[in-house]
């Protein structure tokens, strides 16, 4: 079977291969929050969406480019725990369906290109998004994630930047509570959803060396953990106010339904249940509310609301 499947990894086509290179899953879920900060900036500047559509296309082309020269550089420097994890052991860099040497200078064109399109954007979306870059290939790639329990709260800080991205590509202040709530949201959202991934892959990650809070602290202790950052995520939402009374209760219940299922959950369901449970409930809540965040700033805006 492992041979069977070996053979058929690698008879993929280079299109598939370029995709797991540089992750375009997670490029298509980073998406959404940009688009939601830009949308949001959108509608509180009063902006139509034919004023702002060259940087528009400008943040859309520099976030991919971005995001997808960060997952390249992030599988080139993980090869060696991906080889010894089932869910990345496929990885084109793991199996040498492609090379390093063309991986770090597809890495490196893709970073220079989106940073080009994110100034031509506006030069604060270029920064967020070189920081995000930074963030991710150094501090949590090189530095934090096989050194200490904290790396995914380090991680936390790249994976946010696409809502300050695309609100910086309209507006150049980066302070409204509005944006500051989408970033600090998507900061604290991140340790709920990678704890459960953790605790799914527990011993995944063991075997590599990856020292995650499961894997370190222990299934109860991460279970605490994230509900204290739920409770934060709960006040969080009330960043909203000063924009929208809507807004605000959309994410109040969001949050105080994601801490409910976790403390019932946790109390009915043995840990891996428990995980996967808070897992999905992750991807909806961050769909649901950044949608919903796209919606309400699009109608506002067609509908002069």
């Amino acid at each position: 079977m492992q041979r069977e499947e070996s053979v058929a990894t690698r008879n993929r086509p280079m299109s598939n291969i370029l995709a797991q290179t540089v992750k375009t899953g997670i490029i298509k879920s980073n998406l959404i929050p940009m688009f939601a900060g830009l949308t949001l900036a959108l509608y509180t500047y009063h902006f139509s969406l034919m004023d702002k559509l060259p940087e528009i296309l400008f943040a859309t082309i520099g976030s991919i480019l971005i995001m997808g020269a960060a997952g390249a550089f992030n599988n080139v420097y993980d090869r060696d725990i991906d080889s010894v994890m089932e869910r990345t052991k496929n990885r084109p860099t793991v199996t040498g369906e492609i090379s390093t040497k063309t991986v770090l200078w597809l890495a490196s064109l893709m970073t220079i290109l989106g940073l080009v399109a994110l100034v031509l954007a506006s030069p604060l979306a270029a920064i967020m998004g070189f920081l995000g870059l930074f963030f991710y290939v150094v501090p949590y790639t090189m530095w934090t994630k096989r050194r200490t329990v904290y790396n995914t709260e380090v991680g936390s800080i790249s994976g946010a930047m696409p809502p300050l991205i695309g609100w910086a590509a309209i507006h150049p202040d980066i302070t409204h509570p509005a944006i500051l709530g989408l970033f600090i949201i998507m900061v604290i959202w991140q340790m709920p959803h990678f704890y459960a991934i953790a605790i799914r892959k527990h011993d995944e990650y063991k075997a590599a060396g990856v020292p995650m809070l499961p894997v370190v602290k222990g299934a109860r202790r991460t279970y605490i953990q994230t509900n204290v950052y739920l409770v934060i995520l709960i006040a969080s939402s009330f960043l909203f106010w000063s924009l929208s009374v809507g807004l605000t209760f959309m994410a109040l219940l969001l949050n105080i339904l994601w801490l409910v299922l976790s403390v019932f959950g946790y109390r009915k369901m043995d840990s891996q249940k428990w995980s996967k449970t808070m897992f999905i409930y992750s991807l909806i809540h961050m769909t649901v509310l950044f949608s919903t965040v796209i919606i309400y700033s699009l109608m506002g805006i067609i509908f002069k609301l």
